[in-house]
Parts: C-alpha cells; sequence; structure tokens
C-alpha cells in the first residue's frame, strides 16, 4: 500500500468515522478523529445558525488544525500510515455553507494563512450517499442535536463537496455509499481495500460497492 496519508471525506452521516476506524485497524495506522463533540456551538448552532455560525467554524478550524499539526507532524516508528476523517478544507466547504458573505470572506483569509501550513493527503476517500440515506444514518446514532437537521441543509453541503471535488484535481476515490455497510458486509470494505492496492492518478475514480 504506497499511501501514507489517506483521508476520508463525506457529508453528515456518510460513515466517515466507522470506514476510518476500520482502514486504521486494518492497517496498522495512526487514527485522527474529529472532535466534534467538544465543540460548545454545535448544539447551539442547530437550535440558531446565523447567531452561532461564526462562533461555530471558528472553534471547528482552530481545533482541526491544532490536531493535524499536532499528530501529522510526530514522528511514529512503529505507524506508517495516518489515517484521518475530516478533510482540513471542510472548514471552508462548511463555512461557505453556513456563513454570510462578509464573515466568509473574513474566515477565508485566516483559512488560507493556516491551511498552507498543513500536510497534504496521498488520497482521499469521498463517500456520497443520497440525502434519504443520511437522514437514515443521522436518525440511527441518535445524536439529539443533530434530529432536526433540514434536507435541504444536507444537499447545499452534498452539493459544496461534489463541486469542490469536481474543480480540484486530488487524488480522490468518489465511493457510491448508497448502500454501504462497512461493517457487516465484508465485501464493501474489501472494495476499499483493493482500491488502496492500486496507484492512482491525480483526478477522480469511482468506486461501486456490491
Amino acid at each position: 500500500m504506497n499511501y501514507h496519508f489517506i483521508t476520508i471525506e463525506g457529508n453528515i452521516g456518510a460513515g466517515k468515522t466507522t470506514l476510518a476506524n476500520l482502514l486504521s485497524q486494518h492497517f496498522q495506522a495512526r487514527l485522527i478523529l474529529e472532535e466534534f463533540a467538544d465543540n460548545p456551538f454545535l448544539p447551539k448552532f442547530y437550535e440558531n445558525p446565523q447567531q452561532y455560525a461564526f462562533p461555530l467554524e471558528l472553534f471547528f478550524m482552530a481545533e482541526r488544525f491544532k490536531q493535524l499539526k499536532e499528530l501529522l507532524h510526530q514522528q511514529d516508528m512503529f505507524r506508517q500510515v495516518t489515517i484521518t476523517d475530516y478533510l482540513f478544507t471542510k472548514c471552508l466547504l462548511f463555512a461557505k455553507v453556513n456563513l454570510p458573505q462578509d464573515e466568509f470572506r473574513l474566515y477565508q483569509r485566516l483559512f488560507d494563512i493556516i491551511h498552507q501550513q498543513l500536510v497534504k493527503p496521498d488520497i482521499l476517500i469521498y463517500l456520497h450517499a443520497p440525502v434519504n440515506r443520511l437522514q437514515a444514518n443521522i436518525r440511527k446514532r441518535n445524536r439529539s442535536y443533530e434530529q432536526n437537521i433540514p434536507d435541504e441543509y444536507l444537499f447545499n453541503i452534498q452539493e459544496t463537496y461534489t463541486h469542490y471535488i469536481k474543480q480540484h484535481n486530488m487524488k480522490t476515490l468518489f465511493v457510491d455509499a448508497s448502500n454501504a455497510d462497512f461493517i457487516n458486509n465484508p465485501l464493501h470494505l474489501k472494495v476499499i481495500l483493493d482500491a488502496l492496492e492500486k496507484e492512482y492518478e491525480d483526478g477522480q475514480h469511482y468506486l461501486t460497492l456490491p
């Protein structure tokens, strides 16, 4: 396996953390998971998005930067692979959806300063699932503050991710996760593992789960 830094992305409820955990176990990799539960503005944001969007996104950006900078610059002789369940650019994508234009421009200036200091992933695995599947997964994991997320919000996030991936020539495995069950269906995980054994060119490469 030729990739040393693998990032998994997708919409809310797409299964990022589940896949990241399974891949880290398989490769005995260092695992970096987003610590979203530590963000005190998250429940408040879902109740009042306009008031809490800016502090929410600032907190997320600061925490993600701190986490990635500390862990990715540590030497670990026993774990040659690092896997994360988020891309740092997620900060900018969510901010674009959540913030008004003037606040977004300010946020983007801060993001541009910070982003250039971080290591870029060797490959991105993007899990794409329809909104109805995302909502089913959100209900299943039963986080109280997520239960009233509108379909329109999830659709906007989805469109923002898709547009970003199409506009940037980063090496991406674009996975149709409509029926994904990485825990109970070994074939679904095997598709991802087999793909990671290949050497891809930059750009998007589509995977379909059986």
